[in-house]
This record gives structure tokens, C-alpha cells and sequence, in this order.
């Protein structure tokens, strides 16, 4: 008997190491916009997203002065899926993840190349919503730069 408490304990650890974290969880639904920008996938693009999201860009127009561009998720997607594969690789770190109950931030920077070639680097800044045990992009906006990229 006291072996198999032993065992069942082993296993218990086992288990509890592998368990996904809410944060584990975040980082995975943001990895797969990536993964879908990478191969043109524009359905894979779309699941990551809340229905209701919003996607911006802070970037500035012709008179240098700072703007936010708004783009739907849907026209990101199809702009993606024409894409060929390997096309679009944007290369993020986890800077900071923060989760409380079914809110969720992260701040990821991140270098983009397109066709194998380094276009601009900036920061990504995302709030996501858990909807029905799953996590979705509720709101994403970003920086664009080709200055400053170390």
C-alpha cells in the first residue's frame, strides 16, 4: 500500500509539472496569430481574436505627426492569406504577462522580417478576454520602427 501512495504521489507531481498556467495559456493563443501569420493561414488568424476585437497601429502620417490606424481583424487575415508562406515572421519575446481571473495583458517586443529580410521592429501590446475557457485577443495596438531594433 505505502507503495502505491508513493506511486499516486509521483504522479501527482508529474501531472501538477506539466499543467498549463493561465499565463502558459496566454502565451499560446498569442503564439498562434504568429504561427498563422507565418503560414498564411487566415482561419488559424481569425481563432485567436475575440469577435469583437480591435487592431491598431500607432505609426505616423506624411506630416510626421503620430496617428493610430484601425484595421478589422477580418481584412488583417485576408492581407495575411495572400501572403506565401514564411512571408510574414514576426519574432516576439514575452516581456511581461499579467492574468487576473479572465483579463489578461502582455507586452511583447518583437522584430519583423518579411521574405526573410529584417523590415521594422516596435512593441505589441495585448489585452485578452477568457471567453468560455478559452483566451482571445480583445485588443491589440503596436509600434512600428525600423531605428532603435538591436
Amino acid at each position: 500500500m505505502k507503495q502505491v501512495s508513493i506511486l499516486f504521489a509521483f504522479l501527482l507531481i508529474a501531472v501538477a509539472g506539466k499543467a498549463q498556467t493561465a499565463e502558459d495559456s496566454v502565451k499560446a493563443t498569442i503564439n498562434t496569430l504568429f504561427t498563422a501569420m507565418k503560414t498564411s493561414n487566415p482561419d488559424l488568424l481569425k481563432s485567436a481574436f475575440a469577435d469583437s476585437a480591435i487592431l491598431q497601429t500607432i505609426t505616423r502620417n506624411k506630416e510626421g505627426k503620430t496617428i493610430v490606424k484601425t484595421d478589422a481583424v477580418a481584412d488583417f487575415a485576408n492581407s495575411i492569406s495572400k501572403l506565401p508562406k514564411d512571408a510574414a515572421d514576426e519574432r516576439i519575446t514575452f516581456d511581461v504577462v499579467r492574468v487576473d481571473g479572465a483579463l489578461a495583458i502582455a507586452w511583447t517586443p518583437y522584430k519583423f522580417y518579411f521574405n526573410g529580410k529584417f523590415s521594422h521592429c516596435g512593441v505589441n501590446s495585448f489585452q485578452l478576454v477568457r471567453f468560455n475557457g478559452e483566451w482571445k485577443i480583445q485588443y491589440l495596438i503596436d509600434t512600428r520602427r525600423k531605428a532603435g531594433c538591436e
